[in-house]
């Protein structure tokens, strides 16, 4: 196998700059080294770099081993280096640094606004801050929100705005296993947010209009026109508009589901999936020329230029940009007439991106982007010739089967890991959704172009429009069968590091039948499955209590063992949204199932109690003239729901030892709380500023 390794890296010379390249990213991220030392690094490896690049051949034989460890030094060191420099905090300008509550700041809006249900949402671009009467040049983006209201702001891109409300930094919810959102809003320079009423914001009359941005904006409205005169049903509009330019502010989020818990989430995310049905599709409009010796200049350029003009109408977002790099790799080489490996080109296109963003490395589409085409490359024949057919349509059956089935091998930990649930009838869905989604994005390319003739046009959004309900409707359908999808799956890292192991052992024996590497791979699948059980034993001993961060929601769970018990709003148990997002990640790391009751925990008349610690929840007043003779003693007591009290009484009332005031509670209300807990020395956690609260019981 180590022999195998070193093959693998000589065959693959750019994979031996990628490797040290990422290490150098994590390691910058997680453990910060100082710049100091990353110069420094880096500057004394690509020396000794460039001095054995000028010794002759017996000296290069015997220094081999030192001119490798200074060329992933140096990668490893340039990995730190753009870390260090991508990251907005980093910065000299950095708004984080000037900008304090009530400064004013001036921003330019980056896009058109964007409606959603009670607001208009836009990305704006710090571009200073009012500091002692003088505006300071910053940098950083915001998220601006306008309430719902009044007339929709007249506002569009390039506009200009002085901010008169306090910024508000972006946080995450703080919910056990929930997204990392405020992570990944700072990965895109994303650090705070405002939400907007008349008279907190002055609108100037100066612009700062890019021209290519704003040709961008220009084409996708005229796009998203086409479509929405053309196609008249909102679900298959928002489909339509997701498929073809990756707009997807119309999706409805039950249908998003629906194509998520399917496997063909990817339809509907535009990818690489779709620029490589129009690579294909420019590739057999030029086959009739191939014998026309302009065509080897003309043919790698038009096809580089339409590819990345679609990246651009497409928004440029990570998972097709990084398809547009690839196949731009892909493109050149063949022009070239060197046709490298295609892991060369996987490994540079990914090296090339991550130079640009470092941080596409913890975006789960370049994982699974990444994954796919490689494990597609790696398992797609050996899978093909499982079975062989004479039949033509049979044989494209087959192999169009052994491609879904070979790209699920290296995403299962990814997928396992990020998203807890698994498609089991992912290669149905896949095998019928994929064609008909080439069918529809061809069908749209086609309408764009003869959009001047409304008749046609007409005719052929009808065409379109019909193709995206047959879709819909059968990916809806499938997702009511019993058993569509695996849900509850919960791994660690560890855990998706031994499965990889696993694959790679078993992978490598089926190819070559080294006894060896069956053992290493069942070696590792059974550390796997150990892993995994110690877990599920120490789930079995947990006791707590959890109070989520739901805004405006009183969310609890009461947890015994494998089983919890639900207090709080009915409506987050029964929206698909807020109970998957606010509740269900907690409940899938703790690997909790519902009880109508509790065996060592009771749940009475908002009373609490365990065997240790009992939990009192206050959710309306408290009788004026209620003063028990005996304090009422409580290891903690929960306040939901906006109830009149007052923390004179509750001294008065409860002997406890720490207050927490759930979501629920309006703001201003939490504001007077903590100034009279202050007043009077009582521990309390707010939720909407911390975070949600466990308590052990």
């Amino acid at each position: 196998m180590q022999q195998y390794g070193i093959s693998v890296l000589k065959r693959i010379p750019v994979l031996r700059l990628l490797l040290p390249f990422i290490a150098g990213v994590i390691y910058q991220f997680y453990l910060q080294i100082s710049i100091t030392c990353i110069i420094v690094t880096l500057g004394v490896a690509t020396v000794i770099w460039l001095c054995y690049s000028v010794l002759n051949s017996s000296k290069k034989f015997i220094l081999s081993p030192i001119n490798g460890i200074a060329i992933g030094l140096t990668f490893f060191a340039a990995g730190a280096l753009v870390s260090f420099v991508k990251n907005g905090g980093n910065q000299t300008q950095f708004m984080g640094n000037f900008y304090k509550p009530n400064m004013p700041v001036l921003v330019t809006l980056q896009e058109p606004l964007v409606v959603k249900p009670k607001s208009y949402k836009v990305l704006a671009r710090a571009e200073a801050v009012l500091v002692n009467g003088k505006w300071q040049a910053i940098s950083g983006d915001v998220l601006v929100y306008f309430k719902k209201d009044s007339a929709k702001p007249k506002l569009s891109y390039g506009n200009q705005l002085i901010i008169n409300k306090t910024l508000v930094t972006i946080n995450n919810a703080g919910n056990p296993g929930g997204f990392n959102y405020q992570q990944y809003c700072g990965f895109q320079g994303i650090y705070y947010q405002t939400f907007l009423g008349n008279g907190n914001y002055q609108i100037l009359t100066t612009t700062h209009i890019s021209s290519f941005d704003n040709w961008l904006i220009t084409t996708r409205l005229a796009v998203l026109s086409i479509l929405r005169n053309n196609i008249h049903s909102a679900d298959e509009l928002a489909v339509a508009e997701a498929l073809l330019i990756g707009y997807r502010d119309d999706l409805d989020r039950d249908l998003v589901q629906a194509y998520s818990n399917t496997g063909v989430v990817h339809i509907i995310a535009i990818s690489g999936l779709h620029l490589g049905m129009i690579y294909g599709l420019l590739v057999l409009l030029f086959k009739p020329f191939k014998r026309q010796r302009w065509l080897a200049f003309a043919k790698p350029i038009t096809i580089v230029m339409v590819l990345w003009g679609f990246t651009f109408i497409a928004g440029a977002a990570p998972s097709i940009l990084r398809s547009a790099v690839m196949f731009t790799f892909i493109v050149l080489g063949e022009a070239l007439g060197k046709r490298s490996s295609i892991y060369n080109t996987l490994a540079a296109s990914a090296l090339t991106i991550l130079l640009f963003n470092p941080f596409s490395l913890w975006d789960v589409g370049f994982q699974l982007s990444y994954a796919a085409v490689l494990s597609i490359i790696l398992f797609s024949k050996h899978i093909e010739h499982w079975f062989y057919f004479k039949n033509k349509l049979l044989k494209l059956f087959w192999s169009l089967n052994a491609v879904t089935l070979s790209a699920q091998i290296l995403t299962l930990p990814i997928i396992l890991y990020h998203f807890h649930q698994f498609p089991t009838l992912f290669f149905i869905t896949n095998l019928v959704a994929v064609p008909l989604s080439g069918a529809i994005l061809y069908a749209e390319l086609f309408l764009l172009v003869i959009t001047w003739l409304p008749t046609v046009a007409s005719f052929v959004g009808k065409i379109i429009e019909w193709l995206l309900w047959l879709m819909n409707d059968f990916i809806e359908r499938v997702n009511l069968l019993p058993f569509s999808v695996w849900n509850g799956l919960q791994i660690s890292i560890p855990q998706a590091l031994f499965l990889y192991g696993c694959i790679a052992g078993l992978a490598w024996w089926l190819i070559t039948k080294t006894p060896k590497a069956l053992l290493y791979g069942l070696s590792l699948l059974l550390l796997f499955f150990t892993v995994r059980y110690w877990d599920f034993m120490q789930r079995n001993q947990q006791y707590k209590l959890v109070v989520y961060n739901v805004p405006q929601h009183t969310g609890i769970d009461i947890m015994e063992g494998r089983y919890y018990q639900f207090l709080g709003d009915s409506i987050l148990q029964e929206d698909g949204f807020l109970r998957n997002f606010h509740l269900k990640p907690s409940r899938v790391l703790h690997r909790i199932s519902n009880a109508d009751s509790l065996e060592h925990i009771t749940v009475n008349n908002n009373i609490i109690a365990s065997a240790n610690k009992t939990i009192i929840v206050i959710d309306k007043p408290l009788p004026r003239y209620y003063h028990p003779t005996e304090k009422i003693t409580a290891d903690a007591v929960i306040i939901t729901k906006n109830p009149k009290i007052y923390f004179s009484q509750l001294a008065k009332v409860f002997n406890c030892q720490q207050y927490i005031f759930d979501a629920s509670n309006p703001a201003w209300k939490i504001k007077y709380w903590k100034k009279d807990a202050d007043s009077l020395g009582i521990k309390y956690h707010v939720v909407a500023d911390n975070g949600a609260c466990e308590v052990g019981l």
